[in-house]
């Protein structure tokens, strides 16, 4: 019987309805989808059709491809039937097979003293390999292993409560909070997983959320470590030196004003780069709404620079584009850079001392620009309406002060002549 009648431009150009590449083997083209299959008579005597997987049409390489997979496949079935063995049913036998051994499996889990070690890592290897990436996959359990199963994870599962584990996550909370988050969901999903399968009564980790956030917003209650802003122009002088995405991050938080983790977190679609806004949702947010960050020259530059290196982040983990920086890196940046007296964060109190020792912009705009919460109700929303474009006028003279470019404050005057010689003279210790 003839066969490979198909070239790979007809397979990439084929319209709507079955195109036969000879013994069999057909393309099936619909509206929205094409795909492979193999037209047999199997051995009871019976016409059947068996789905060899789907067509990628998207370039000829493809098609070719797709086409030459589809032969071998056709070829594979071709050999079950020349023994007898329909392929159909040899699939759904290997189906059946496969889902008799998880059933034995998950049996003798549940007939074990399992522990939260064995259940993260039969969970990696069930679930989390086969869904992601072998590099993100690595670093999923590596975290657990790295953190969590040399002090808990020999415990039964079943055994394992929330206060056993918030002191481990509260830890990393102080060192690394972003590792803070990855490993706290990620053992909920491991609790999950042995929630459904009925290995434990509930999931001890899904409530640790809240206490995290309680313990987090009682360390933000202190004083972050500041750099005086007169410093301020030397050092990001300095720092537009550095390469990576650590430094443009922390270049572009100290130019935005903006807290460590919107900026880390930062992703392409809240950005307008032709207005020059940055808006961030409120659920990014420390007050829980939504807020506009106005955008200087330098800021939309830093931005722009960053583009096709993640499609999602716009500061990604350069080990890891799927994922933002670590906050940890923008700190190490600043003691490479020997400024051990300072804090990301502390450049807002920066950004705050300057606006108003200069009378910059009025200081419930300088408030709005820092996203710090107006208890009164009536007096917020009267704030939100009202300082839109004083607070876009102070983030362009911030950015004109950081980068050595004349100082204009919002409400138009420039900086008087004693500020402007004091500004000089701080550039030039």
């Amino acid at each position: 019987m003839a066969r490979h009648l198909l070239s790979h431009l007809q397979v990439k150009t084929a319209g709507h309805g079955d195109h036969y590449d000879g013994d069999g083997l057909i393309l099936r083209v619909k509206e929205n989808s094409a795909s492979w299959l193999l037209r047999y008579t199997a051995p009871s005597g019976k016409r059947r059709e068996f789905g060899l997987g789907a067509c990628d049409r998207s370039s000829p390489k493809a098609a070719a491809k797709s086409l030459t997979a589809a032969r071998e496949a056709a070829e594979d079935a071709r050999g079950l039937l020349r023994q007898a063995r329909g392929p159909i049913d040899e699939r759904q036998a290997e189906r059946s097979k496969a889902k008799a051994a998880e059933a034995e499996k998950q049996a003798a889990v549940k007939g074990t003293k399992v522990t939260l070690a064995s259940i993260g890592r039969s969970y990696h290897e069930e679930v989390i390999e086969p869904s992601r990436t072998s590099k993100h996959a690595a670093q999923w359990i590596a975290t657990l292993e790295q953190h969590v199963f040399p002090k808990i994870g020999d415990r039964p599962i079943a055994e394992v409560t929330a206060p056993d584990l918030l002191p481990i996550l509260a830890d990393l909370q102080q060192r690394v909070p972003e590792t803070c988050s990855r490993v706290r969901q990620r053992l909920d999903a491991i609790f999950e997983h042995a929630l459904f399968h009925g290995l434990v009564a509930n999931n001890p980790a899904a409530s640790l959320k809240r206490k995290l956030r309680e313990g987090k917003a009682k360390r933000e209650r202190g004083h972050h470590a500041a750099m005086a802003y007169k410093r301020v122009p030397n050092f990001i002088a300095e720092l537009r030196k550095a390469e990576g995405t650590s430094a443009r991050c922390l270049e572009f938080t100290i130019l935005t004003a903006a807290r460590t983790g919107e900026a880390l977190a930062a992703q392409w679609s809240e950005f307008d780069l032709d207005a020059g806004v940055w808006r961030i949702p409120g659920e990014r947010m420390k007050a829980r709404e939504p807020h506009a960050v106005y955008l200087s020259d330098r800021a939309v530059e830093i931005v722009k620079g960053q583009e096709r290196q993640s499609k999602e982040y716009v500061f990604p983990n350069p080990r890891n584009e799927i994922e933002p920086l670590s906050n940890m890196s923008m700190l190490m940046l600043l003691r490479r850079l020997k400024n051990n007296d300072t804090t990301v964060h502390g450049f807002r109190a920066s950004f705050s001392s300057w606006a108003n020792e200069l009378s910059i912009a009025k200081p419930d705009a300088v408030e709005a620009a820092l996203a710090h919460r107006e208890t009164n109700l009536v007096r917020r929303a009267y704030n939100r309406a009202q300082f839109l474009a004083e607070r876009r006028a102070l983030m362009v003279a911030w950015g004109n002060y950081c980068t050595g470019k004349p100082v204009v404050r919002a409400d138009g005057s420039p900086v008087t002549d004693a500020q402007v010689l004091e500004f000089l003279t701080a550039q030039a210790a």
